[in-house]
């Protein structure tokens, strides 16, 4: 019980500090966004692929971008490559263990401006294994939809090797190389909505 309050205390708090550095809260809309990957097959193609069902949020700033942030879950079972062997055998123990690591993560730590570009800092957590990850990124914009709320588009990209996490699992080609490639590029395209700030108490 104390666990759990100390726990709710730090997230009320962590929201408070947002809000007084000036960070608007905005909630990813995961029918207008994507997250999409590809990956070297045989050594003469790339897959490509999705992850269906994701959620998220992130506080942005946009008087200074670097005071921004954000948290992503992934459904580990929604990946979707249009094979449905194949997307078996990666949700099986071979890749992702679905069943065991239902979700992939992304928390940031930090953001930094580097040049004429941002950069995402953060840990991304896939079958349970954490590492540091770069992710460069752009703001598209933020507008006002037909229905009053403000939306944020953001795309980023990154390359991880897959080996990293423990997703290891290949077989050698005869002329060389592997079946499936080590390196997996990751495309990001995100629109969140604002979330409304509640209403103030009487």
């Amino acid at each position: 019980m104390r666990i759990s309050r100390v726990l709710a205390i730090v997230v009320i708090a962590l929201t408070s500090f947002s809000r007084v550095w000036g960070a608007d809260e905005f909630v990813i809309d995961p029918v207008h966004s994507s997250i999409e990957f590809s990956v070297r097959h045989m050594m003469v193609t790339n897959v490509r692929g999705r992850f269906r069902e994701f959620s998220g949020t992130i506080f942005y700033d946009e008087k200074d971008v670097t005071k921004s942030s954000v948290r992503v879950a992934i459904k580990t079972a929604s990946i979707d490559t249009g094979n449905t062997d194949r997307d078996n055998h990666l949700r099986s123990p071979d890749f992702f263990d679905a069943a065991k690591y239902p979700e992939i993560t992304f928390v940031s730590t930090r953001i930094e401006k580097r040049g004429d570009e941002y950069v995402c800092i953060g840990t991304l957590t896939i079958r349970g294994v954490s590492r540091e990850v770069a992710i460069p990124f752009r703001i598209l914009g933020v507008v006002r939809d037909q229905r009053g709320n403000t939306r944020l588009g953001v795309e980023a990209g990154l390359t991880i090797n897959r080996l990293d996490y423990g997703v290891s699992w290949s077989r050698a080609l005869e002329g060389g190389g592997l079946v499936v490639g080590n390196d997996v590029k990751v495309e990001l395209n995100v629109q969140a909505i604002k979330r409304a700030a509640p209403a103030a108490s009487r």
